[in-house]
């Protein structure tokens, strides 16, 4: 189930994903049909822009400082803080600095 992680070991997820100039890197953890779990890195200023998504999504940020963008409203957030994004509404990730997230979407019916 997991992938590009180890199991039975003790792991820092900043050290599984770095940055990269001008872009948005994302590696997957878990893809299935009940739950997805992705780190991303964003330089500074990337962004992921405005979607929706089928699942309840809860964000993570790890290390730097991004803006989250739900419904038109915007959230702050900086190492150790959290959002839900909820499925259905309008959302978006924007890197004040760079910055380093864990997302985690559960989908409907699990």
């Amino acid at each position: 189930m997991f992938r590009n992680i180890d199991m039975a070991e003790a792991v820092k997820l900043c050290d599984l994903i770095g940055y990269q100039d001008g872009q948005v890197v994302s590696r997957t953890l878990v893809q299935n049909k009940a739950v997805s779990m992705t780190l991303f890195s964003f330089d500074k200023g990337e962004e992921i822009s405005t979607h929706e998504s089928s699942g309840d999504a809860f964000v993570l940020c790890l290390d730097g400082k991004g803006r989250i963008t739900i419904d038109g409203s915007e959230h702050i957030l900086c190492k150790g803080d959290s959002i839900v994004m909820p499925a259905g509404h309008p959302h978006a990730v924007h890197a004040e600095e760079r910055y380093r997230m864990l997302l985690v979407v559960v989908f409907p019916g699990s």
